[in-house]
């Protein structure tokens, strides 16, 4: 059973530094990452992980705040419900976050959706 807390601890600390090594310290080397349920193009691998994450879109620390809870786990997956609120003027968005872990604590895998609140 992967420490849930602690994976999301790093997920916050990577989301605010958009750092390369934050964030290849969340996911395993062969990680998949779908930015949405049956896309077409998950994101394969850790380095483009992160090159997708830390890209010219990346969100800057004082743009949004987080909450999160964990729904529950079944063995090595965790499901987490969260609230992403952008004070820049975005949507805040409800979310919903599949993560499957490696023995290690690493995902390595992790789906997300979200959905604009009106």
């Amino acid at each position: 059973m992967s420490d849930v807390n602690a994976w999301m601890d790093l997920y916050l600390q990577a989301w605010a530094s958009n750092e390369p090594d934050d964030i290849r310290a969340m996911f395993t080397e062969d990680a998949v990452y779908y930015d949405r349920p049956n896309t077409e193009k998950p994101w394969n691998g850790r380095e483009e992980i992160v090159q997708h994450w830390s890209g010219d879109s990346a969100d800057q620390p004082e743009d949004w705040t987080f909450e999160w809870t964990l729904l529950g786990q079944d063995g090595d997956t965790a499901f987490v419900q969260g609230l992403t609120t952008y004070l820049n003027g975005d949507p805040t968005y409800d979310n919903l976050w599949v993560i499957r872990f490696a023995k290690d604590g690493r995902a390595r895998e992790f789906t997300e959706w979200y959905m604009a609140r009106k």
